[in-house]
């Protein structure tokens, strides 16, 4: 039997959390709500969580310190829901690891659309070891690096393992399987992210930026991921294992 899937909704406005539970749960899922931090984390604590819906403004701590605890200490997936609709928040928030945004006041279709395909990149994470191919095809190796597509793990040249998000694992991906390809953004958001909403214009800039950090680039000078201007990027290492 196929688990259910448990959605986390964290915000301090009863009426949203009545409204996303019920709409939720009629949708096959299983649904918890929170007012704040102290909350949310009692929650996940006795509870298997996959997706927190998780507002902005909230008593205490805010969301987006929220957004990066629960991304350094879990693979969770996050969508940042908020009726701050300044650009810089929608910036701050996928830095910090969120994994989708969507303001208010939404659209209960679009949400779903969006749980629905945060959840459906992250499966791989959950996936039975037995799934896990041993012929060895499914490692990449660039630069001394390893990224382990089955496993969905990145292995820096010194055999440390580095932590990414499910839209920095995504990305990633998206590049070693088209090395040396100019690959525009629209592009990168069907390879690497799946929407089946419209993107976020900005979406896969932030997205390069947190991933040029992790992989050693050089922002100002990089030489693994080149931007490739007024199209969107190129992936310049040789990619040995795929």
């Amino acid at each position: 039997m196929t688990a259910i899937e448990h959605i986390l909704i964290v915000d301090d406005n009863q009426d949203i959390c009545d409204m996303v539970q019920g709409y939720l749960s009629d949708e096959g899922f299983e649904v918890s709500a929170a007012k704040d931090g102290e909350s949310m984390r009692r929650i996940i604590q006795r509870a298997n969580v996959d997706l927190v819906l998780l507002d902005l403004m909230l008593p205490g701590e805010d969301g987006l310190s929220l957004a990066r605890q629960l991304r350094a200490e879990s693979q969770i997936g996050i969508i940042i829901l908020t009726g701050r609709a300044e650009t810089v928040d929608r910036i701050i928030g996928l830095e910090m690891g969120a994994d989708d945004y969507l303001p208010k006041p939404f659209h209960l279709r679009e949400l779903l659309a969006r749980v629905k395909s945060v959840l459906r990149r992250a499966s791989s994470r959950i996936a039975p070891p037995a799934a896990k191919p041993t012929d060895g095809t499914s490692v990449a190796q660039f630069n001394g690096w390893r990224l382990d597509l089955a496993a969905r793990e990145l292995t820096d040249p010194s055999g440390e393992q580095v932590r990414l998000t499910t839209g920095e694992f995504d990305l990633l991906s998206a590049f070693v399987s088209n090395p040396n390809q100019v690959l525009t953004r629209d592009r990168l958001l069907d390879l690497a992210r799946n929407r089946e909403a419209g993107p976020f214009d900005r979406t896969i800039d932030v997205q390069v930026g947190r991933l040029r950090r992790k992989l050693l680039d050089d922002p100002q000078n990089p030489s693994l991921i080149k931007t490739v201007r007024g199209t969107g990027y190129i992936f310049t290492a040789s990619v040995d294992g795929i």
